[in-house]
């Protein structure tokens, strides 16, 4: 999920770094390089937000991985819609490359090995996602050379740090070796990412763009970072909600996070269990003073056969 985090090359740990490789030809007004340095504290921020951290650890549950997805899916989906519109628009025209880049079509391949044939009936668009689209759309629709913007904060992030995420991912949810699940990850039609990345910003770099708009590109680019953001912060507190893991004796353990009242055993505790509960039921009669002395009988019997065994 996170936008324009590079990794370094060959690397073994897990770890998102910003790009660092140089170009003897590039110069220091260049749109790329105006967009390297001026996004760095963004960058810095979105790798450190606690979604990011935690995936890069191996912590992310399937499901949370499947709404990851659901957003990347409408994410794409408007991104992708307003280069169509504008790719015979000088300000935006040489950075489109559908065959190469597009996500979209790679995105339904994997929500449908998720969630089956009728994905599209069962994914929703989520609160901080809508916000982001509709930038994208405002952009392509009003000022569409800050497309650049949000075309370099998504794709070449892919092909850096989404690289070292799609290995997590892989390994963590245990998804199969061959790349469903992860199909969004995966450029078939990219050869060298190094190479095609060096391309793309010498196209950025060739735009005719004057100082004004390149500083409004930069801008723009910050911006995308903040949704992106927004989006890891909604998704990080799903994920706190999401129902705690069972010990292997099929008991609940609660790990301070979430609602606890959403746990049964715990609910009970706190006296909010829903009467039906079987869970409650069960603790209920457990109380009853008959059913506590043939529970005592019972266990009487089986510690003396215990003993008598020993002997």
């Amino acid at each position: 999920m996170p936008s324009a985090l590079e990794s370094p090359e060959g690397g073994e740990e897990d770890v998102l770094h910003y790009e660092e490789i140089e170009d003897d030809a590039v110069s220091p007004m260049d749109l790329s390089e105006l967009l390297k340095e001026g996004t760095k504290e963004s960058h810095d921020r979105a790798e450190n937000t606690q979604f990011v951290k935690d995936f890069l650890k191996g912590r992310i549950k399937k499901e949370l991985f499947k709404l990851a997805t659901v957003a990347l899916y409408f994410t794409y989906s408007a991104l992708e819609e307003e280069m169509d519109h504008n790719k015979d628009n000088p300000v935006f025209a040489p950075l489109y490359f559908p065959v190469e880049l597009h996500r979209r079509e790679a995105l339904a391949k994997d929500l449908k090995y998720f969630y089956g044939e009728e994905w599209k009936e069962k994914i929703q668009c989520s609160e901080a996602t809508q916000q982001y689209v509709d930038r994208i759309h405002h952009v392509g629709q009003h000022e569409p050379e800050l497309l650049v913007a949000h075309a370099y904060t998504r794709y070449m992030g892919d092909l850096s740090g989404g690289q070292v995420l799609k290995k997590v991912a892989q390994r963590a949810l245990k998804l199969p070796s061959t790349e469903e699940g992860i199909k969004f990850y995966v450029f078939d039609n990219i050869s060298n990412a190094q190479q095609f990345k060096q391309l793309y910003r010498a196209r950025m770099n060739a735009l005719d763009l004057d100082k004004n708009t390149k500083e409004r590109i930069v801008e723009e680019a910050n911006k995308a970072f903040r949704f992106n953001m927004q989006v890891f912060d909604e998704l990080d507190k799903i994920g706190r909600s999401l129902a705690e893991e069972a010990q292997d004796g099929g008991f609940p353990v609660h790990d301070g996070k979430g609602d606890i009242r959403k746990c049964p055993y715990y609910a009970d505790k706190l006296g909010t269990a829903s009467p039906g509960c079987p869970f409650h039921a069960a603790l209920g009669l457990a109380r009853q003073p008959l059913v506590q002395l043939v529970l005592a009988a019972c266990m009487a019997v089986a510690a003396g056969a215990a003993a008598w065994y020993i002997l």
